[in-house]
C-alpha cells in the first residue's frame, strides 16, 4: 500500500469522526432559559423624543440609565425626566427617583419623589404637583395615584389623598381627605 493511500484512509477516518462528534454534541446543546433579571440593552444618560402622528414632539425622556429586562421586556429607568409639551410647545417636567414601562409602553410607573411641574415661559401660572408614586396609562389618557397629592399654584394650595386626572381634558380629581387653601392677591 503506498503512503498516498494510507494518508488517504487516515483522512477519510478523522473526517468521520469528526462528523460523528460534531453531531453527537449538536443534540446536546437545549436552548438556555432565559435568565430572570438578565436584560436586552441598556442605555446610559441618554434622551429618547417620541412623536405623535403628524410627526410633532409628543414627549421626551431624559435618564442617566435605563435597562430592559430579557424575560418579560419591561424597562427600568433610573431618575427619569419627562418633558411634556403643551399646546404652545412649552413643557411640563415630570420627574421620580424611579420608572417603569410596560413591555408596549401603555403604561408608566414612577416611584419616589415624583414632581410635575409647569412651563417657566411666565405665561403659565407656576404650578407644582408632588407626591410618592403616579401610574399613567398613556392610551387611556389617564393618571393616578392612591398616594398623598400636593398641588400648588400662585395663591391656590390642595393636598388630598388619591389623584385621578384626565390628561385629554386637563381635568382633574382629588379623591379623599381634600384640603384647599386658597390666599387672595390682596394678601399675598
Amino acid at each position: 500500500m503506498s503512503w498516498r493511500s494510507v494518508l488517504g484512509i487516515g483522512l477519510l477516518l478523522a473526517a468521520l469522526i469528526s462528523g460523528w462528534a460534531a453531531w453527537r454534541n449538536r443534540a446536546n446543546t437545549a436552548p438556555t432559559a432565559i435568565e430572570q433579571g438578565s436584560t436586552d440593552f441598556t442605555l446610559t444618560d441618554f434622551e429618547i423624543v417620541t412623536l405623535d402622528k403628524q410627526g410633532k414632539e409628543s414627549m421626551t425622556l431624559r435618564a442617566p440609565s435605563m435597562a430592559r429586562n430579557r424575560a418579560d421586556q419591561t424597562s427600568n429607568i433610573t431618575k427619569p425626566l419627562f418633558l411634556l409639551p403643551d399646546t404652545a410647545g412649552q413643557h411640563w417636567r415630570l420627574s421620580a427617583d424611579t420608572g417603569w414601562v410596560s413591555p408596549k409602553g401603555e403604561e408608566l410607573r414612577l416611584r419616589g419623589n415624583v414632581a410635575g411641574d409647569s412651563p417657566t415661559d411666565g405665561k403659565t401660572p407656576p404650578t407644582t404637583f408632588r407626591t410618592d408614586s403616579l401610574d399613567v396609562l398613556a392610551e387611556q389618557d389617564l393618571a393616578r395615584t392612591d398616594a398623598q397629592v400636593t398641588l400648588t399654584r400662585p395663591g391656590l394650595s390642595q393636598t388630598g389623598v388619591g389623584f385621578r386626572a384626565n390628561l385629554k381634558s386637563q381635568q382633574y380629581s382629588l379623591l379623599s381627605q381634600v384640603k384647599t387653601r386658597y390666599e387672595p392677591k390682596a394678601a399675598r
